[in-house]
């Protein structure tokens, strides 16, 4: 028996699903070989067991013990989704990179049997369903978004057998999968490029973008990656340039080409026909350039990389995108179960941000509001003006994140460095009580920090190697998942995980943090009890309260006749604040709020809407009537 699963069978803690997930990642580990034909056995009758009574369990089970800062209902939680709703407008979304989320077999590296030993510990958060970043095979340049297979799985995380046990059981937990799906670029070792550079006669030389240079050792014009330095490479056996909006290993795909549409849609039914409930579809407002190369204008300054900055006029949002979302959306709307599309797409404004849910509400269900979660600073004006922009949209459902895998964690992009987690737990309150599908990042729930390499030869990021030190690239918000105080914080068994653990896991993690009652970990859980408990917040409208506030973003969570509404207050600033409301003109008669939940802690009585002192990034959520 390993140390992890003695040391929580002698810990006298009542078991928990962080526990219960421990102890399934030791066994995972110990079983090679035979042992492991063993355990499919024996886990394929273990789960055909215990199938009505996981079923029955979360019928019954009591509401989570919580502090005297959080109010106890007794009421039931309605369903997840009003009849007539799909299931991903009332969903939680929690994103996944499986690198980092749990080693299984200690090899230092997050994989699939670490997803589906931890499920127990989603289920309990209140997640309904992982986006899971890229495990497909790929040489890694860009850790999995350079793909040299689409419809298989990487041997480092696993097998498709373990992917379809990983469907299965977290159908088992009501927790739906959704895949990452990423159409505008493969990585320069799939097949496919390889045909297409082998020359310029090859059948597949027009499934990426090839053209001749503009003079002798010239690009074909001014276009820029990404990720730094011109988008052109030059190939020289055939004497021409490939075009990569990413890195220089990532050729872009050409969308215009039928034959490429088929391949690709073809790999959505792949992994449709094995029980995904949908795609987050990545980087798809790039996946149309201009066919006559225009140079895209040249604007003040230069980035990261000492390139000219410039717009990207020719080689993002080309309207040719929304033909292809229509498509997707079509094929997958064949397959039953509401499935979702959801799009990464930066969109600069509120009006590019609608065009993605189509003219008739047939492209994307959920596009990714970037706009929302790049405001990078507490401003009740700012945030009040983009969630009124939101809310005056009649047509789609919005979706919010503060954070993913590309960005800083929130904790360091809002925090002050005193009060990061009373921060933390106000953007939580943002990301959970507002109309927006929430999206979480893995370990915000337990307030992850961002932790950086220290040297450039630390870097495992390409961005960061080409950019140090001014940009240092993204491994500081991939660092491994913290579950505990042991070694590596019970990521890997492995001596050297592939990102080092920050120092700070020895205060955040799920072990710690699961046992107090105030912490943020159990701050989201309450939060999305309340989200599915409180009919306001689970269908109600929205309305904003005290416009000229600069200091407290106010708003009103409208229930039906027969149902509370529910006043949400966040206290913006590092200084108190008071704040009145007068909710008659939207129907509230109520003169006080009964709170049900707070930060920081307080004893949850009644307070006068006439007069209200919130405490510095002070929380209030209350009913009224």
């Amino acid at each position: 028996m390993s140390p992890r699963i003695v040391r929580w069978k002698n810990h006298s803690d009542a078991e928990t699903p962080g526990n219960r997930g421990e102890a399934k990642i030791a066994q995972q580990r110990q079983t090679k070989g035979s042992a492991q034909r063993r355990r499919g056995a024996l886990l394929f009758i273990f789960t055909a067991l215990l199938a009505g009574a996981i079923t029955l369990f979360h019928t019954v089970r009591p509401a989570p013990f919580v502090s005297d800062a959080i109010a106890q209902t007794s009421a039931k939680p309605p369903a997840l989704a009003p009849s007539g709703d799909p299931w991903w407008k009332h969903a939680v979304i929690y994103e996944i990179y499986p690198r980092s989320f749990q080693d299984s077999n200690g090899d230092g590296i997050g994989d699939l049997n670490g997803i589906t030993a931890r499920l127990d510990y989603l289920q309990d958060l209140g997640v309904n369903a992982v986006w899971i970043t890229p495990f497909f095979p790929s040489p890694q340049v860009d850790f999995g978004y350079d793909i040299s297979n689409y419809t298989a799985v990487d041997p480092q995380f696993g097998t498709m057998a373990d992917f379809d046990r990983l469907v299965r059981e977290a159908k088992n937990h009501r927790i739906r999968v959704i895949m990452d799906f990423v159409p505008n670029h493969t990585s320069d070792q799939h097949p496919w490029f390889l045909e297409s550079r082998s020359s310029r006669t090859n059948p597949k030389r027009d499934w990426y973008i090839w053209h001749d240079g503009k003079l002798p050792g010239q690009p074909p014009n001014n276009w820029l990656s990404w990720f730094g330095h011109t988008a052109w490479t030059f190939d020289d056996p055939t004497g021409q340039y490939y075009y990569h909006y990413f890195y220089v290993q990532q050729p872009d795909l050409n969308w215009r080409n039928p034959q490429v549409r088929d391949a690709m849609y073809g790999v959505v039914r792949f992994w449709m026909d094995r029980g995904v409930a949908g795609f987050r579809i990545d980087a798809v407002s790039r996946l149309f350039e201009d066919p006559k190369l225009h140079d895209d204008p040249i604007l003040p300054g230069t980035n990261a990389y000492g390139d000219p900055n410039i717009e990207h006029k020719y080689t993002d949002n080309l309207p040719e995108v929304h033909d292809v979302l229509r498509e997707l959306r079509r094929i997958v709307s064949t397959y039953p179960g509401d499935p979702v599309l959801i799009s990464e797409a930066d969109e600069p404004n509120i009006a590019d941000l609608l065009k993605m849910y189509g003219r008739h509400n047939d492209e994307i269900q959920l596009p990714m509001d970037f706009q929302v979660a790049d405001v990078n600073k507490l401003s009740a004006p700012d945030f009040r003006r983009l969630l009124d922009q939101i809310e005056n949209n009649p047509d789609g459902q919005p979706y919010f994140f503060f954070g993913n895998h590309d960005q800083a964690r929130q904790a360091d992009r809002y925090g002050d460095g005193v009060h990061n987690d009373e921060i933390a737990k106000l953007i939580a309150t943002v990301l959970l009580t507002t109309r927006a599908t929430p999206q979480m990042y893995y370990g915000e729930e337990i307030g992850m920090r961002t932790t950086p390499p220290a040297r450039k030869e630390d870097v495992r990021d390409p961005i960061g190697k080409i950019g140090w030190p001014q940009e240092k690239g993204r491994d500081g918000e991939r660092t491994p998942m913290q579950w505990d105080t042991q070694k590596n914080a019970g990521f890997t068994d492995s001596a050297k995980p592939w990102l080092p653990v920050p120092p700070s896991a020895s205060i955040y993690n799920v072990k710690i943090e699961s046992s107090d009652p105030n912490s943020i970990l159990n701050f989201y859980k309450r939060l999305i009890e309340l989200r599915r408990s409180q009919p306001a917040l689970v269908g109600g409208g929205y309305v904003t309260l005290n416009r000229d506030d600069q200091h407290v973003l106010s708003y009103l969570r409208k229930g039906p006749p027969s149902a509370n509404s529910v006043l949400v207050a966040l206290n913006m600033s590092p200084d108190p604040q008071t704040v009145t409301f007068d909710l008659t003109p939207f129907g509230v008669h109520d003169k006080t709020a009964a709170p049900i939940l707070q930060s920081p802690p307080a004893a949850l009585q009644p307070v006068g809407l006439a007069k209200i002192t919130m405490p510095p990034y002070g929380v209030l959520v209350g009913t009224v009537r």
